[in-house]
């Protein structure tokens, strides 16, 4: 095998494994808006869920059981889809969810929000904000 037809076949080579990455970016793209999707209409359904177990009287006439307290997750997912066009910085929505301002405190919930980005259930429209994505 001479060099030029080694170098074709290495060419071959580089431009199939180029076209198997394109397509597993478009198929982590589609992954990725589907789960960002589901996991907003999980949160949705959640919420609708605690209301009407809020609401909803028991079948013996006395009051329903309290619903499970909320996670912190929980209440910040909650309070970025009753404000779903709103930004919010971090201590913004502790004030707003009636949480501690302290700094460790608000570290952590950049922490959570960092993970919510990452899942697609957030975005940064700037540095430090974060909002519901639509």
């Amino acid at each position: 095998m001479n060099i030029t037809d080694f170098l074709a076949d290495l060419q071959g080579r580089h431009d199939e494994a180029v076209a198997r990455a394109g397509e597993l970016r478009h198929q982590i793209e589609d992954l990725t808006g589907a789960l960002a999707e589901t996991e907003a209409r999980l949160a949705d359904l959640t919420t609708t869920r605690k209301v009407i177990a809020e609401l909803a009287p028991t079948g013996d006439g006395g009051e329903a059981d309290p619903p499970e307290s909320t996670t912190a997750y929980q209440a910040i997912v909650n309070a970025f889809n009753q404000h779903s066009d709103q930004a919010f910085r971090v201590r913004e929505l502790h004030e707003l969810l009636g949480m501690p301002t302290d700094d460790p405190t608000l570290n952590v919930t950049r922490s959570r929000l960092g993970r919510l980005t990452r899942q697609g259930f957030l975005t940064q429209p700037g540095r430090g904000r974060y909002q519901k994505r639509t």
